[in-house]
């Protein structure tokens, strides 16, 4: 079912910037263009925060409602919303994040109920069982907010450093810092979970 929803056909009519000033002036069928057209792109980025694909669907929901309510300031680089898309939507699965902690932190502080077989972990088990790909995503979530923005650009998306550092409105010299530091991370990072996966059977 995944699948077959990310790779549902974008549309061809849609060209940017010109498309985007009728949506951003509130026209509600061109905005519904602009979401089929790049709903993919977002649910793609989501699922790199988050281990389920019911989450992602919810971020990337939450990422249209922002890109609705701000489409005033939307930052347009090089005649492209994909920069501006991509870190908003790091910029939510991170706040979604903070709020399953909370919500999980609070439960745990409920008494203890009864106990009951929990079939959740064998069901992510074998949703997600691919060790590397498990292991790349946690890599990511310990990556810092800015680091996690300069990979989703210059690395996912393969934006030169000059239009990262546009869409970021950080100098250029400091893209390169950020990124050289998250690549170094990445590196160690996806080791060390990868071989602890292997002899703990998953990172949790």
């Amino acid at each position: 079912m995944t699948s077959s929803v990310l790779g549902e056909a974008e549309p061809e009519d849609w060209a940017e910037p010109e498309d985007w000033v009728l949506a951003r002036s509130g026209d509600p069928a061109a905005f519904g263009v602009f979401f089929k057209a790049y709903r993919k792109r977002v649910l793609w980025q989501a699922m790199r925060s988050v281990d389920s694909f019911h989450d992602a669907e919810d971020i990337a929901a939450l990422v249209f409602l922002e890109t609705w309510r701000r489409r005033d300031s939307v930052r347009i680089v090089n005649g492209s919303i994909v920069p501006w898309l991509l870190v908003t939507t790091n910029n939510v699965a991170r706040n979604f994040s903070r709020t399953r902690r909370r919500h999980r932190q609070a439960m745990e502080s409920l008494p203890a109920p009864r106990h009951q077989d929990d079939f959740a972990p064998t069901v992510n088990d074998r949703l997600d069982g691919e060790p590397r790909r498990a292991a790349v995503r946690a890599a990511f979530a310990r990556l810092s907010a800015k680091e996690q923005d300069v990979v989703s650009l210059c690395i996912v998306q393969g934006m030169q450093l000059a239009d990262t550092a546009a869409a970021l409105g950080v100098p250029v010299g400091t893209v390169k810092s950020r990124l050289s530091r998250a690549k170094s991370k990445l590196v160690d990072l996806t080791v060390d979970l990868v071989d602890s996966t292997s002899l703990a059977g998953g990172v949790q």
